[in-house]
């Protein structure tokens, strides 16, 4: 759980890379940063040691695969599975179970690092002291308990998710990749599908939605990463902090934005304001559109007129300026 009292109490504004002189120059930097490859799920087995086909699909583009409960591999993707827990599965999971998200988070997940980004996620916790046992969600026989608000790496699965920043352009493309792990007999299977006609079956587009931007900001970090991160800096951890907190515990995030001057800072229409108190999915996006203000000098959200000319008298006043 991420610690609350941490820029809550002492709130002041932005957390920090933004308050940087050279927000713009970073902006600039970016358009012009080698095109970057992020692949965000990727198989649910991260040890599994069979190569990934590193192939664009197309919308259109078929795969065959089917998974049912007469398949040889019944339940075996759910042994030691590597389950990276999105902020659309921590909503629908803890809503599954009548619990708020930071209850779920404290049952049932982990706090690790996404390596590719250096930033803390979320895990879906394995049974067994290794961790190689069964989804805690897996019945022998039933299969998936939660099927119905499964995670979405879960509902991906076979296919891959990947995010691609071409060369020049600011924006991300998100495509997807055939994932073929050595225990999975599903695709021997005979049933034709498209990308697009599997992903209206699962039920993807919704939890993409939710997840966009925390999608953009893993992203980001992981294509910076080669050059230090963002303003030649690693993210501080304070920061690092505050992305978790919103990925995981909505309700923190809300007390924070409710309980410090952050409305007082920020521009935030009243009818916003009052759907963000009950609007966890609404809520999310605020975050994240924040976090990349935060982080990458995005201008996602804007402060205040009266916070700026206070900003820039004090600049002016720290520098001498009449």
């Amino acid at each position: 759980m991420a610690d609350e009292t941490n820029g809550q109490d002492d709130f002041d504004g932005p957390v920090s890379p933004d308050q940087e002189p050279s927000a713009s120059a970073e902006q600039t930097a970016r358009k012009k940063n080698d095109e970057a490859r992020v692949d965000i799920f990727d198989g649910v087995r991260g040890h599994d040691g069979n190569p990934i086909l590193p192939v664009q699909l197309k919308e259109s583009d078929m795969f065959a695969f089917s998974c049912h409960k007469g398949i040889s591999c019944w339940n075996q993707c759910c042994n030691g599975a590597d389950i990276v827990m999105t902020p659309g599965d921590m909503l629908r999971l803890s809503r599954h179970f009548g619990i708020r998200p930071i209850e779920f988070l404290d049952r049932y997940c982990y706090q690790a690092q996404w390596d590719k980004a250096g930033l803390p996620v979320a895990k879906l916790r394995m049974t067994g002291e290794d961790g190689s046992g069964p989804c805690q969600f897996v019945d022998d026989e039933k299969g998936c308990t939660v099927y119905e608000n499964r995670p979405v790496t879960c509902r991906y699965y076979p296919l891959g998710l990947a995010a691609i920043k071409m060369k020049g352009q600011e924006g991300k493309e998100n495509f997807n990749f055939l994932v073929k792990e050595s225990h999975c007999k599903g695709h021997d299977e005979s049933k034709l599908q498209s990308v697009a006609q599997y992903r209206k079956e699962q039920g993807t587009d919704e939890y993409d939605q939710i997840n966009n931007g925390w999608m953009d900001i893993l992203m980001k970090a992981a294509s910076w990463a080669s050059t230090g991160g963002p303003y030649g800096k690693e993210i501080s951890a304070r920061t690092q902090g505050m992305f978790y907190m919103v990925s995981t515990d909505i309700d923190a995030f809300r007390r924070f934005v409710f309980e410090t001057r952050f409305l007082e800072i920020y521009e935030i229409e009243k009818e916003t304001t009052e759907v963000l108190k009950t609007n966890d999915a609404v809520l999310l996006t605020l975050g994240f559109d924040w976090l990349k203000n935060v982080i990458y000098g995005e201008p996602t959200i804007s402060m205040k007129e009266s916070v700026l000319r206070e900003g820039i008298a004090k600049t002016r006043n720290d520098f001498g300026a009449s």
